[in-house]
């Protein structure tokens, strides 16, 4: 079962020095930190509050994740993640791709499955309605 999709949503950002690699390229470790980064930003501007969330002992954890390396990004690269997210029964998924700026080219392609836990219990998902335009 799957919902409607979502508008995209996008954030922009900067690679740092202290995120590469002796070869000079981002750790992969980190385009995990820059995709949750905008899943955050993603909810925070649906008006979603992970500080609101976790007083009402509701939980979002990452269940699953597909990543798909296409071309590093180096120090200083400008970089954008696009996000969207549809619903999957009782999971959200976030699509999510990194393109380096400004010419576009797509560094990396990720799905990523969310799951909900309201005081300690696994939910059906309703939760991720309220994510949905």
């Amino acid at each position: 079962m799957s919902a409607a999709e979502t508008d995209s949503f996008s954030v922009e950002m900067k690679v740092r020095d202290s995120e590469c690699d002796a070869q000079g390229v981002v750790n992969n470790a980190n385009y995990l930190v820059y995709c949750e980064h905008a899943r955050h930003e993603f909810l925070e501007a649906r008006g979603v509050h992970f500080k609101d969330l976790v007083a009402q002992e509701i939980f979002l954890m990452v269940a699953h994740m597909d990543l798909t390396f296409l071309s590093p990004l180096t120090g200083g690269d400008r970089f954008e993640v696009v996000s969207s997210v549809t619903r999957h029964g009782p999971r959200a998924r976030f699509d999510q791709v990194i393109r380096r700026l400004p010419e576009g080219t797509v560094c990396l392609k990720a799905h990523v499955d969310v799951i909900c836990k309201i005081k300690g219990k696994l939910t059906r998902g309703a939760f991720f309605d309220t994510l949905m335009s």
